[in-house]
C-alpha cells in the first residue's frame, strides 16, 4: 500500500485572498505529489521497513543508510504538507480555552506567541518551516526546521506549522515573506490545532 497524496480538505480557492488558488494548485498537486512519489520510490528499495513514516522519522537511525536522506527529505515533506493542509480553513476559528491558557502561560500572551512564531518563520534562512510543538516535557515551544525536516525527528509533536519555502508564497507575495506569514494567521484552523494539542499531551 503506497503512500498517497491526500485530497485538500477544501477547494483550491477557499483560502483566498490570503492563500491564492494558483499557489494551492502548484503546492498541492505538484510539490506535494513529488514528495509522495519520491518517498514511495525510496520505500520500494526496502519493503522490510514498512511505510509508517512517523515511526521511521521518529528514529531516523533505523532507516537504511542508502535511503535515509531521501526519506528525511521526501517522507518529511509528505508528513509536513499533509498536516499543513489540515491546519488551514476558510472558517473563523479560535484556540480553545485550554490551549489559549497554555499559550498565555508559555509565551505571556497570544500576541507574544504570534511574535515568536512570526520571528521563527521570518528568520528561517532559506527553505524550511516554523512550528508550534509540544516538546518532550509536554510544554509548548516555538521552533523551526530546515528543508523538510520534521519536529517528529526531535521527539516533538507538531501542532501548528507554516511552510516558508518560496514555493508556498512566491506566486502571490513574491519575496515578501512577512506578508505571507501575517496572512497565515487569518486562515489557521484552530480546531485542528486544539485536536492535535489534546492528543500530544
Amino acid at each position: 500500500m503506497a503512500i498517497i497524496l491526500p485530497d485538500l480538505p477544501y477547494a483550491y480557492d477557499a483560502l483566498e485572498p490570503y492563500i491564492d488558488a494558483e499557489t494551492m494548485h502548484l503546492h498541492h498537486d505538484k510539490h506535494h505529489q513529488t514528495y509522495v512519489n519520491n518517498a514511495n520510490a525510496a520505500l520500494e528499495k526496502h519493503p522490510e521497513i514498512g511505510e509508517d513514516l512517523e515511526a521511521l522519522l521518529a528514529d531516523v537511525e533505523s532507516i537504511p543508510a542508502d535511503i535515509r536522506q531521501a526519506l528525511i527529505n521526501n517522507g518529511g515533506g509528505h508528513l509536513n504538507h499533509a498536516l499543513f493542509w489540515e491546519l488551514m480553513t476558510s472558517e473563523k476559528t479560535a484556540p480553545s480555552a485550554e490551549l489559549a491558557a497554555a499559550i498565555d502561560a508559555t509565551f505571556g500572551s497570544f500576541e507574544e506567541f504570534q511574535a515568536a512564531f512570526t520571528a521563527a518563520a521570518t528568520t528561517r534562512f532559506g527553505s524550511g518551516w516554523a512550528w508550534l510543538v509540544v516538546n518532550k516535557e509536554g510544554k509548548l515551544e516555538v521552533t523551526s526546521t530546515a528543508n523538510q525536516d520534521t519536529p517528529i525527528s526531535e521527539g516533538k509533536k507538531p501542532i501548528l506549522g507554516l511552510d516558508v519555502w518560496e514555493h508556498a508564497y512566491y506566486v502571490k507575495y513574491r519575496n515578501v515573506r512577512p506578508d505571507y506569514i501575517k496572512a497565515f494567521f487569518s486562515v489557521i484552523n484552530w480546531n485542528k490545532v486544539d485536536e492535535l494539542y489534546a492528543a500530544a499531551k
